[in-house]
């Protein structure tokens, strides 16, 4: 008896242990992919309100003339980074370089470096991961002491 009650008691133990243990791994899970669905919208937002910009006849360009800045560095070379060099292209504004990671794949009309790499001076460094502005921003700051803004600042302030 006491054996059948410990068989019980051992099965019930080891169910609730391997629920825990799932739902701890489920529960990370759903918060990775709610962080990547969070980042998504932001971006979709981002490129909404800059075609609404564009459709306005504003351009990023006239945020650049208005703060004096003529020469730039792009941080983040995704698709968003590349509408950027690309907005950028037959404009006054110099793209002098770009910022990213995973450099290696990234085939674009500038310099792609990393953060490794020494960061020649520019006005300012456009920032497009919106939404780890403030980590890169900090990261960025040690190695600079110029202008780093991020995309969205420009993009709603137009």
């Amino acid at each position: 008896m006491k054996r059948g009650a410990a068989l019980v008691l051992s099965m019930f133990a080891g169910g609730v242990g391997g629920a825990f243990a799932t739902s701890r791994i489920r529960r990370k899970e759903i918060l990775y992919w709610k962080a990547l669905s969070d980042k998504h919208l932001a971006l979709l937002q981002l490129l909404n309100q800059w075609m609404l910009t564009k459709q306005r006849g504003k351009s990023i360009v006239d945020f650049f003339h208005k703060n004096a800045i003529k020469c730039i560095g792009i941080y983040g070379m995704s698709y968003v980074g590349e509408c950027l060099v690309e907005e950028l292209k037959n404009t006054e504004i110099e793209v002098k370089y770009a910022i990213d990671q995973n450099r290696d794949g990234i085939y674009v009309d500038v310099d792609v470096i990393s953060l490794d790499e020494e960061l020649e001076k520019v006005d300012a460094i456009i920032v497009t991961p919106i939404t780890s502005f403030q980590n890169i921003k900090e990261m960025l700051s040690e190695k600079v002491d110029y202008r780093i803004i991020s995309l969205e600042e420009i993009i709603y302030t137009l």
